[in-house]
């Protein structure tokens, strides 16, 4: 479950950290002095959507997740309202997954920046094959970089912090940035809510809790449970050392690329951080391709969409909405030039709205 379920949220550090840099560096270092604040405030964030996520797998055990509860709660508009954000959201996740792991290892082999489009959609085409052989074979095929990514990253980060501590933090100077905006309420507000990326995932679990073994809702919940643990670690630990170790990318390069060279050098651990790195943020569309064809067929059952969503392939899983899934995200990364960038705005709006209504709902069901 944890390797079918968690890529896409582990992996969201990577273009959620970027997201924060991209949005404060504009205001020179004064800006990037905040990143750590900022990534404590989204943490404080992350728990309480994990806390409310796990009462949802609890209360709700047949899977369905903002759907389902904005449905029930709130009433039939406000639920398509939620499931319209979650399967944007879906399809946003696919798409910014593999754009941002191109430009992971592309910022270990510089000449794959060029070739963005094309890479990506090379990715999601394995990874849609991959499912419709079904989702046993999917999470064997998924677990490998999941650990791999973990058992890389996580000394990675015990290294730097080694290293913070022994050398001392590393402010960066005033001079080495040229400040284009001022610093502002407005860029730190605009910095968080695509940071809040980092939240993408979250929901994944609750709408697949009929895929876990039984008892399904407490192995869901710990699943949940342990994912956010890890999530809040890597976000809270890779943006610390970001900040506090001075770390600036360079041209045709990702934020996290920096901080490992930073940490380890440019050697064989950074080259493996950075493969792992874009492993697990090819197979982060797993979740997409997970919860994506379980909702569309929620809701064709509920007779709000063709009812082929609902039909089953020979492997037993929702064939017509994982084609569905890859050809409107293939389009996404066509149009949008593989630029991860271009495509966060759309994320954000996507995952903020399911939440919200989720949680509305089900502060109604508890009353």
């Amino acid at each position: 479950a944890l390797a079918a379920f968690s890529p896409d949220a582990l992996s969201s550090i990577a273009y959620a950290n970027q997201e924060i840099y991209l949005g404060l560096i504009v205001a020179g270092s004064a800006g990037l002095a905040l990143s750590a604040k900022i990534g404590f405030a989204i943490t404080i964030l992350l728990i309480l959507v994990t806390i409310s996520y796990y009462q949802t797998i609890h209360g709700y055990p047949l899977g369905g997740g903002s759907y389902t509860v904005a449905k029930a709660n709130l009433g039939t508009l406000p639920g398509l309202i939620a499931a319209s954000a979650l399967m944007i959201d879906y399809i946003l996740t696919a798409a910014v997954s593999l754009t941002a792991g191109i430009e992971a290892i592309a910022s270990a082999f510089p000449f794959l920046w060029d070739h963005k489009v094309l890479a990506s959609l090379v990715l999601l085409l394995i990874i849609m094959l991959a499912n419709l052989r079904g989702l046993r074979e999917t999470g064997t095929l998924m677990s490998v970089p999941v650990y791999f990514f973990l058992i890389v990253y996580l000394p990675m980060l015990a290294i730097g912090i080694c290293r913070l501590i022994v050398e001392g933090p590393s402010p960066i100077g005033a001079s080495v940035l040229e400040v284009a905006q001022p610093l502002t309420t407005f860029l730190i507000i605009h910095a968080f809510s695509t940071g809040c990326t980092a939240l993408t995932g979250i929901e994944a679990i609750s709408n697949g809790v009929p895929a876990f073994k039984p008892p399904e809702a407490k192995n869901a919940g710990i699943t949940l449970l342990v994912v956010g643990s890890l999530m809040g670690i890597l976000f809270l630990g890779s943006i610390g050392l970001t900040q506090y170790l001075g770390v600036i990318s360079g041209p045709r390069e990702t934020i996290l690329s920096a901080l490992a060279r930073r940490v380890v050098g440019v050697g064989p651990y950074y080259y493996l951080v950075q493969i792992s790195t874009m492993l697990i943020l090819a197979v982060a569309a797993n979740t997409s391709f997970a919860g994506f064809p379980r909702v569309a067929a929620i809701l064709a059952r509920d007779g709000f969409l063709p009812r082929q969503l609902m039909g089953l392939g020979d492997r037993l899983v929702f064939s017509n909405g994982i084609i569905a899934l890859a050809l409107v995200s293939g389009l996404l990364i066509v149009v949008f030039h593989g630029d991860t960038h271009s495509l966060i705005p759309l994320f954000a709006v996507g995952a903020f709205l399911a939440f919200t209504l989720s949680q509305t709902g089900m502060v109604i069901h508890w009353w």
